[in-house]
């Protein structure tokens, strides 16, 4: 097993939502926007400090590689994930990451071999997501719900550090 590494605080709260239509109308993602607050640079993990208006994230999002099906966003300013129904298998959810500024795509690929699938609030959203997924009759029913995802704080974001630490021993 790799060295655990020390992480930073997290507490993800929603900055908003909305609904993304591609210009030739098939692609429908509900998009989930959150900050990251607390942390020591702001400007990198909060929407109305980052520079980037979220109406510039939507045109972004219309032009990044990739960016297409139906599912949903968890937007970040430093990151943004789409995970859409497989267009192969539409029981599996595919996801995908970007750069949130000029959405250029991110590898996933972490450590002996695994690949990251999400922080918090998108765990969060993504459950609530498929249920309504697996739910829905239709795409249309799918889109009507949202999920009630607002605020995700973790109490301590270094206890698997500390349990690793104290292992060894």
């Amino acid at each position: 097993m790799q060295p655990v590494q020390p992480c930073g605080t997290y507490h993800a709260v929603s900055a908003g939502k909305d609904l993304f239509r591609s210009p030739d109308g098939k692609t429908v993602l509900k998009v989930y926007y959150f900050d990251i607050i607390g942390r020591p640079e702001p400007a990198r993990t909060v929407w109305d400090l980052c520079g980037l208006s979220k109406k510039d994230f939507l045109a972004s999002l219309a032009k990044a590689a990739g960016a297409e099906g139906i599912g949903f966003v968890t937007a970040f300013p430093h990151i943004t994930k789409v995970f859409r129904y497989g267009p192969d298998r539409e029981i599996i959810v595919n996801a995908r990451a970007y750069a949130t500024p000029g959405m250029k795509p991110l590898d996933l690929a972490r450590g002996e071999g695994y690949v990251e699938f999400a922080c918090m609030a998108e765990a969060l959203v993504a459950a609530e997501e498929f249920a309504f997924w697996a739910e829905a009759r239709t795409v249309a029913e799918y889109l009507e719900r949202w999920s009630a995802v607002r605020d995700c704080p973790i109490a301590a974001h270094d206890k698997l550090l500390a349990y690793w630490t104290a292992a060894k021993k």
